[in-house]
């Protein structure tokens, strides 16, 4: 019996496509018809959007906490929701004004938001037959929904809502490096029917009422009269039906409409330079505080092309600044540098420059790739961009951008290993905008900064100090999952791990899902020996994210010792296929084989991690086990002297002197077997072991 699969239906025109999907046994809609997924009509989330437009009402009446718990996924995908749903947990980065943004969001934030909307489609539909869902247009997705696809198309079964998704000659948006892609999604987890285009019937609508049709339908239909009737009016007549459509949505003030079709028909209006660069802005703007990156890029090439740049400067360096911090979150930065380069040879506007030198020493000693980065070539970037800071006329802003820009130099200084350095740059900054402006002016910035105390001093070893930082930034930022979790980690390493718990249980409260917490929560469950607790946290993160690589380690490993051999051998192939050298897979894999009975196996597999850290203590322990078992005691010593040049260990003594007894080599043996008992005096086996070669030696004598 085959397994229930979600269905993708590809090709054809719209029509086919439906027809298609109308022979499929669906259970009953999960809403009333198909949802269009045309990032053409609302930008991000516009799927999305419209399914909680349509269920959050009614969610609302019949299950008031449910909506509470998602309340983050459901306005930050939804914004004009906010009538009917509190926003509970507000933080300083969501409240802060345009002018005072300087913290913008991970770039993780929007696959956050898709797992927590997972999560209420599954509540929502717990205990029901299953629903369905029809997405049209879903090659033509924003990423964002693009994303959300993919993370349903994995995790919710097909018996409780079966998804149709439905693509036609668009190519799906695969952003580079993204964690979930909509692609390899629906070739996993879908059936996928191939439609061919159907005939064309005769034309009966004369071509301006066929024209139009296409516009007010926001220009995504792909029914070839209408797009044909278009393609053939005048440009005049075009601009002119974009107009009247721009006009008409307008009206309407709905936000997410400002993200999609009213910037397109502005664009292609009777005005493109002016309304249409308006527009642009307006969703270019929305889109990068609330971390849409991809749509802010999309919109920053959009709105360069229809501007004449030496006229529109604001216009043209929002465009292009923001595609550049978009580009540099998403791991773009040669793309983002290339950009700066532009601008520093279009302008002589000292404020251009100094935001271009200091997000170009940025993409140095934090975005470019590992081989790439250079903190010299930084350090010079970030001084122009002080040196430019300096000759700001009004006091306060000469004030506030000196700071900013030192507090990049203290970034590089940490890079660099100068931490103490690096702590009196922070300290001066809030210590300058602590004098020089009032308390409520630039209140995120000042936040920010104080975080970063907390981390050097963290770094520094000071980390009582840290903790009074992460507090107050807590008192000032209450909601900010964040500084939750890097709290509970400090906690973890004073030995607090009941208040690490509590942070991290905040930090969970407080955002949507997210893999580091629950991995990090598991760890202290495990140390506890709450191995059920530990287990079902691994769980989750690898629901979250199945290619978790160290979850994957850490349940393989706990598999291995709860005696379930298939389970962790099939985590081991799971993280080899994304870390084939994992030294740690690899060691777990050499305990699996060797808990089989398969020794020339485990040594070869502790082998392939001796290939990948010569220095790894826990292979050369192992494959010293298996080597002795082979008979091999000359290697299995020659691993453990290894092992014990790494660090003394009571368990690497106990082991040598067994291999060394083997060998007759009983003096040698009972000097590792004393040491191993002064390390470890309450061992039975040891001191058992230590008999034993005493009277062997007796013997001997």
């Amino acid at each position: 019996m085959t397994a229930a699969r979600h269905h993708w239906i590809s090709g054809g025109h719209r029509a086919d496509r439906a027809r298609l999907a109308a022979t499929l046994d669906l259970p009953a809609p999960l809403v009333p018809s198909t949802v269009d997924a045309h990032r053409r009509l609302r930008g991000p989330y516009t799927m999305a959007g419209t399914l909680l437009r349509e269920m959050v009402p009614a969610l609302l009446a019949t299950d008031p906490e449910l909506v509470r718990r998602h309340d983050i996924e459901i306005l930050s995908v939804c914004p004009e929701l906010r009538e009917i749903v509190p926003a509970t947990r507000e933080t300083l980065t969501s409240l802060a004004v345009p002018a005072e943004r300087t913290r913008f969001y991970s770039r993780l934030r929007t696959l956050r938001l898709a797992h927590g909307l997972a999560e209420l489609l599954r509540d929502h539909l717990a205990g029901t037959r299953g629903r369905s869902l029809v997405v049209e247009y879903a090659d033509h997705a924003d990423a964002t929904d693009a994303e959300l696809l993919a993370v349903l198309l994995r995790r919710l079964p097909p018996g409780l809502l079966t998804l149709v998704v439905c693509t036609g000659d668009g190519q799906i948006i695969t952003p580079p490096e993204a964690p979930e892609t909509l692609e390899r999604a629906l070739h996993r987890h879908a059936q996928r029917h191939d439609v061919r285009p159907s005939t064309v019937d005769p034309v009966s609508a004369d071509l301006v009422a066929r024209a139009t049709a296409y516009v007010q339908g926001d220009c995504v239909s792909d029914e070839p009269a209408l797009r044909d009737a278009y393609d053939q009016i005048d440009l005049v007549g075009r601009a002119r039906l974009h107009d009247v459509r721009a006009d008409e949505l307008a009206a309407e003030g709905s936000v997410p409409a400002r993200l999609g079709a009213v910037p397109y028909h502005r664009e292609y209006g009777s005005d493109p330079a002016g309304a249409g660069a308006d527009a642009l802005r307006f969703a270019l703007d929305y889109c990068i505080d609330r971390g849409f990156y991809d749509a802010t890029v999309e919109y920053g090439h959009r709105g360069r092309a229809v501007i004449d740049w030496a006229g529109s400067f604001d216009h043209w360096w929002a465009f292009t600044t923001k595609m550049t911090t978009s580009l540099a979150a998403l791991g773009r930065a040669a793309e983002a540098e290339e950009l700066y380069d532009e601008a520093r040879a279009f302008t002589i506007s000292p404020s251009v420059h100094m935001q271009a030198a200091y997000a170009t020493a940025m993409l140095y000693t934090r975005h470019h790739p590992e081989q790439v980065r250079d903190n010299r070539r930084a350090r010079g970037w970030i001084h122009e961009a002080i040196a430019i800071a300096s000759t700001f006329p009004d006091p306060k802003e000469e004030a506030f951008q000196s700071v900013f820009m030192r507090n990049g130099l203290a970034l590089i200084e940490v890079h660099q290993g100068n931490l103490p350095k690096a702590l009196k740059l922070v300290n001066d900054g809030l210590d300058r905008l602590d004098r020089e402006l009032e308390p409520d002016e630039h209140r995120l910035h000042r936040s920010v900064l104080r975080y970063n105390r907390g981390q050097v001093y963290a770094a520094l070893g000071r980390v009582e100090e840290a903790l009074a930082d992460y507090d107050a930034v807590i008192a000032e930022d209450p909601n900010y999952a964040e500084y939750h979790f890097d709290r509970g980690n400090l906690l973890r390493k004073l030995g607090r791990d009941g208040d690490a718990l509590l942070a991290y249980e905040r930090a969970m409260a407080l955002s949507p899902p997210f893999t580091e917490v629950y991995y990090n929560r598991a760890d202290i469950y495990l140390a506890r020996g709450d191995i059920e607790a530990g287990l079902a946290d691994l769980d989750y993160v690898l629901e979250l994210d199945p290619e978790f690589v160290d979850a994957l380690v850490n349940r393989a490993g706990l598999r291995a010792d709860l005696d379930q051999p298939a389970l962790a051998h099939a985590d081991v192939a799971a993280g080899l296929a994304v870390a084939p050298a994992n030294p740690h897979l690899r060691c777990v894999l050499g305990q699996l084989h060797a808990a089989a009975g398969k020794y020339e196996d485990a040594i070869d597999a502790y082998g392939a991690a001796l290939a990948a850290d010569p220095d790894f203590a826990v292979a050369l322990a192992g494959r010293a086990a298996a080597l002795f078992e082979t008979g091999d005691t000359a290697g299995a010593v020659a691993d453990l002297d290894r092992a014990l040049e790494l660090g003394e260990d009571a368990a690497l003594l106990y082991n040598r002197a067994a291999a060394l007894r083997a060998a007759g080599r009983h003096a040698q043996a009972l000097a590792d077997l004393e040491r191993a008992a002064e390390l470890d005096p309450a061992d039975p086996e040891i001191q058992a072991d230590r008999e034993r070669c005493l009277a062997e030696l007796a013997v001997a004598g």
